[in-house]
């Protein structure tokens, strides 16, 4: 979803946030100054995995036994946005996804094939990234 900001005529776009930029967690810097707008739930059809010994989530869209997912949604500029594209892992890749009251966003998502391939743990049980870090 692309809006334009009549005061500086700058495009912005919103971004759901569901792993280590949240509020509180390590990367939440990456988001530089982007407006948060609310707190919110994907659709129940997405995974949630640790990747890389627990450093950062991996989500992905599954077509049964899926969780929804909570976050953040945020709005950022372009340079906002191309700024937390460069501070992502390696393979994250932005994605459209489906907010609970159905509402399209981007959300940085992982490759399905790449988690199993590392069988890195499912946390989908934990209720969040945020969840699964307080639990560590």
């Amino acid at each position: 979803m692309t809006e334009t900001n009549s005061n500086s005529n700058t495009s912005t776009k919103r971004i759901f946030i569901c792993g280590s930029a949240l509020r509180g967690q390590p990367d939440h810097q990456n988001l530089q100054s982007a407006k948060f707008i609310k707190e919110a739930k994907t659709q129940p059809c997405y995974r949630l995995h640790a990747a890389g010994d627990g450093w950062h989530p991996a989500i992905y869209e599954v077509e049964q036994g899926g969780i929804s997912i909570p976050g953040e949604v945020y709005e950022l500029t372009q340079a906002e946005f191309d700024y937390l594209s460069a501070n992502e892992p390696p393979n994250m890749y932005p994605s459209d996804i489906v907010l609970e009251d159905g509402e399209v966003l981007t959300a940085f998502l992982y490759p399905q094939e790449l988690v199993q391939k590392h069988n890195w743990p499912d946390i989908s049980h934990h209720g969040g990234w945020a969840a699964y870090k307080a639990a560590s």
